[in-house]
């Protein structure tokens, strides 16, 4: 077994010399340890492409008779769930000898939760179902939001530094090819789409329970556990660290490549294909683009995170500019252009995934990855839940003035991470 550890290991990164900024215990059982990153962290993947709010918790809400009400709170609390708790939870995780089991309680509560909407989409109908559904959404938020902030500090003192980005590629990939293969079936009508996607919870469910499971086997040496820091004073990270500061604005302008695809289905039913299944065609795409890219920009988040968060930016703008241009020139109905464009937006958007993970990871010193982490992701909830209202007000002027709006974001993103430090592993 240790060899195939050691093989499998050297196949998937570029550089296996030198310790990589570990210890000399955690050295010793890096190429073990990098498949367990992997292949939890392709599990904990699959498991959110199964349940996406954006999608399929949309389309089961509306399926069981939730109102309007309730499937536009799924986001939301998705998304402000798992960031905004993360300054109150990482001073527990930071106190903590061995931070895995941080990570390992958020994927089996992850998996808890799953399978309670299971549960409840099978025994309740109307706003009881969208309220409780709601309610389990947001305990898996949570749970997620504990996954979150002791990942990166796993990651750092178990995987050498210029080895994380392959950790997370790999994943990524894997998990994006078993969802191309979700989306085929669900946009292929072969099964009942109901018992498809309570199917597919059920296993999200279950690959979260594996997950925290093969997690736990992870060989993490201990380390003195620190009272951690009250959750508001974290915030002076802000104050002292300009480079966090930088990160944070950077982060900020890129999360135009998360908000603006509804945008661009948008265009696709003003064109008059409103009945086209273009939710679906966003799980494929995104799955694809992500099989497809997370791989190469692991590998280039290794070498340069911070280029791979410019160029992400750069692909961000010109895909979002170039589907304006389609609307202006009366294409967007057409088969090829947007779910093109749609490709190359999720290409972006999974581009800046990797490279923000790495970055901070590479930055943060040692002892402070967690509260870097929860800083950065409190701050970045605060301005998701804001966006709410920005994309409402925007949207008044049509979807391309959005759409205008979310390429400009992008390219300031690149004038903003060109001051950022080069980390190089």
């Amino acid at each position: 077994m240790k060899n195939l550890e050691e093989t499998l290991f050297q196949a998937l990164v570029d550089d296996t010399s030198g310790k990589g900024g570990l210890t000399e215990a955690q050295a010793r059982v890096e190429p073990a340890n990098f498949l367990r990153h992997a292949i939890s962290l392709s599990m904990s993947k699959i498991a959110d492409g199964l349940i996406d709010p954006k999608l399929v918790l949309s389309w089961l809400l509306a399926h069981l008779g939730a109102s309007a009400f309730y499937v536009g709170l799924l986001v939301p609390i998705r998304e402000a769930g798992a960031l905004l708790p993360q300054l109150f939870t990482a001073p527990f995780v930071h106190a903590m000898a061995r931070r895995k089991w941080a990570w390992v309680a958020g994927s089996i509560g992850q998996g808890a939760a799953a399978a309670g909407i299971v549960l409840a989409a099978m025994s309740l109908t109307g706003a009881m179902a969208g309220a409780v559904i709601c309610a389990l959404l947001a305990v898996l938020a949570v749970s997620r939001s504990i996954c979150s902030v002791s990942y990166s500090d796993v990651l750092g003192k178990t995987v050498g530094q210029s080895r994380r980005g392959a950790a997370t590629g790999v994943a990524t990939s894997l998990g994006a090819g078993a969802v191309v293969i979700f989306a085929l079936v669900l946009m292929s009508g072969l099964v009942d789409r109901a018992t498809l996607v309570l199917m597919a919870i059920a296993l999200a469910a279950l690959l979260w329970l594996a997950a925290g499971i093969f997690f736990s086997t992870l060989r993490e040496e201990p380390a003195p556990g620190k009272a951690g820091t009250a959750a508001l004073e974290q915030l002076t990270l802000l104050r002292r660290d300009p480079q966090l500061r930088r990160f944070i604005w950077a982060r900020g302008l890129l999360t135009a490549t998360a908000l603006a695809p509804p945008y661009i289905v948008l265009l696709g039913a003003e064109a008059g294909h409103g009945s086209f299944d273009r939710l679906g065609a966003l799980v494929l795409a995104s799955s694809v683009a992500s099989f497809f890219s997370s791989w190469i920009w692991g590998r280039l988040a290794d070498r340069s995170s911070r280029k791979v968060l410019m160029f992400s930016g750069m692909a961000g703008a010109v895909s979002l500019l170039a589907a304006v241009f389609l609307d202006l020139a009366g294409l967007s109905g057409t088969v090829w252009a947007l779910p093109l464009v749609l490709f190359m937006l999720m290409t972006a958007y999974h581009g800046v995934r990797q490279g923000r993970v790495i970055y901070l990871v590479d930055m943060a010193p040692k002892n402070s990855r967690a509260a870097y982490t929860a800083v950065s992701n409190t701050v970045i909830g605060v301005l998701l839940l804001g966006s709410g209202l920005f994309g409402a007000l925007a949207s008044l002027a049509g979807a391309n003035v959005t759409l205008m709006i979310f390429a400009a974001m992008s390219l300031a993103a690149i004038l903003v991470t060109r001051g950022l430090d080069e980390i190089k592993g």
